[in-house]
């Protein structure tokens, strides 16, 4: 992987895998304390933009939704 052409988003993606090689138990840490630091970033930093916002789109029809019904 060639370190001198990485978008800060791909160095931050690679420290986090060089982490999670060097300390496999702290994966497993997070993995039970994530419903305790869940944020935004967590849910959508896998999805592309459009997926991000048909997800948002959902999220804020349900709430319009559930408003309507209660």
């Amino acid at each position: 992987m060639q370190k001198n052409n990485e978008n800060p988003e791909d160095t931050r993606e690679r420290m986090r895998q060089e982490e999670l090689k060097k300390n496999p138990g702290g994966n497993l840490n997070d993995g039970f304390n994530r419903d305790d630091h869940m944020n935004l970033v967590d849910l959508v930093g896998g999805l592309g933009w459009k997926k991000a916002r048909l997800l948002m789109l959902v999220i804020i029809l349900a709430f319009f939704i559930l408003l309507i019904i209660v």
